[in-house]
């Protein structure tokens, strides 16, 4: 499919008006600044609290949720943050797909689809956030880019920064893999290996100091930028599209600091608001087990906590603190967290495959999530739609599957086929 070109004509532009603070929504800022920090008046030195933006819906056309979702998130530009022209590279519009033999290894008698987010320019979901973040940088004449990752949101962040013409500093973790390397230095990033401790410390200083535009957090708690999250307002808008006019009844998000399980909660709430189409799903988080904060958070009450961390394969999702959006999204949505073993979503990672999609570990967390609620008696009314967020060529360092070794002679190709593969020839 041809991408249309960046139009911003009457279509696409943004009606956000300004900023509010998640933890009173009666408290709004201007839209410019994007106060990465968080709330000024809500915030103290223990905790920060992140904030959101508020629309003029009032003036978002009447057919906004009648577009078909191809790929191009300005599309749903009225609901976005302002988006720089020229930066979009087709990122959303990526396909849903049915999986009935998904729904039968999770032992969940409905529909099951999956969300296949590998699709993106950088091949995760974190385009979608950057997309609005690195527009901010650039909509503000920041001098460049910066941003605390060893993974996906690092590449996506480079990406468009190199597509806005901006430097992008990046602060990666000492021992990253060199697939992440090559991927952000090939788009120009000056990389930065740091303890992990000091990335968040010393890019706020590159902030403080020199202007550069963060892309991702740099408070004690969790903020985030807040125009993050509402690039993935559009999975939501897309979901309701491509299920044909209907809401899932839950949706699975392999979840670190929650701003996926956010900003897709998000997008469900203007459906409702704009479209009045409900009910809206619940929304389910898939925590890897070696950390899981925000479950932590739900079972104490509390809207931040901080957990230890222990070594998982599912490296892009395990955080030590979780995000105050994530209970706001459990919460609002009556959903739930769940915390998933490295042997759960290794077997939803396997299973993928077998269906010819090819996840990151972290990416299968969600099927994994589904398994676990059913047999745990969870129940669904409905379709339900588990987000893959990245492909599995992102993986790396993981143990390389054992290999027969095997003659060159068609009776030892035979014996291995036979013997090894279970196969009839």
């Amino acid at each position: 499919m041809t991408t249309p070109p960046f139009d911003a004509g009457a279509r696409g532009v943004s009606r956000a008006i300004g900023q509010r603070s998640l933890r009173d929504p009666n408290l709004h800022y201007p839209l410019f600044p994007a106060l990465v920090t968080g709330c000024p008046q809500t915030s103290t030195a223990g905790i920060q609290f992140p904030l959101a933006l508020d629309y003029d819906y009032d003036a978002v056309p009447r057919d906004f949720f009648d577009r078909d979702p191809f790929a191009g998130i300005w599309r749903w530009g009225e609901l976005l943050p302002p988006l720089a022209p020229g930066l979009p590279m087709g990122e959303g519009g990526t396909p849903l797909v049915a999986a009935p033999r998904l729904a039968d290894w999770a032992g969940f008698g409905g529909e099951v689809y999956i969300k296949d987010e590998s699709r993106n320019p950088t091949g995760s979901h974190k385009d979608r956030l950057n997309l609005c973040t690195v527009s901010a940088a650039v909509l503000s004449d920041a001098p460049g880019v910066t941003v605390a990752s060893s993974g996906n949101h690092g590449a996506a962040a480079a990406a468009y920064a190199a597509r806005a013409g901006l430097p992008c500093v990046l602060f990666i973790t000492e021992g990253t893999e060199p697939h992440l390397i090559r991927m952000v230095t090939a788009y120009g990033a000056a990389v930065v290996p740091l303890p992990r401790p000091l990335r968040r410390v010393l890019m706020r200083e590159l902030v403080e100091r020199a202007g550069y535009h963060p892309v991702s957090s740099i408070t004690e708690t969790h903020t985030g930028h807040p125009f993050g999250p509402e690039g993935y307002k559009t999975v939501a808008y897309e979901l309701y599209r491509q299920l044909g006019g209907r809401m899932p009844a839950a949706v699975f998000v392999p979840t670190a600091y929650a701003e996926l399980l956010y900003g897709v909660w998000l997008g469900f709430k203007d459906l409702q608001r704009v479209g009045a189409i409900g009910p809206l799903p619940q929304m389910i988080a898939c925590e890897p087990a070696a950390g899981a904060p925000l479950r932590a958070a739900l079972a104490a009450g509390k809207p931040v906590v901080t957990v230890d961390e222990a070594p998982t394969a599912a490296y892009s999702i395990v955080v030590g603190s979780n995000s105050y959006r994530g209970v706001l999204a459990v919460h609002e949505s009556e959903g739930d967290a769940l915390a998933l073993t490295d042997e759960e979503i290794a077997a939803a990672q396997t299973t993928l495959g077998r269906e010819g999609l090819w996840a990151e570990f972290s990416g299968a967390a969600g099927l994994a999530g589904l398994r676990q609620a059913v047999q745990a008696g969870m129940q669904f009314d409905g379709p339900v739609v588990c987000l893959m967020t990245s492909s599995g060529l992102k993986d790396q360092g993981l143990p390389t599957p054992e290999l027969p070794p095997v003659a060159p002679t068609w009776d030892a190709v035979r014996r291995t086929l036979v013997d090894y593969y279970g196969l009839t020839v």
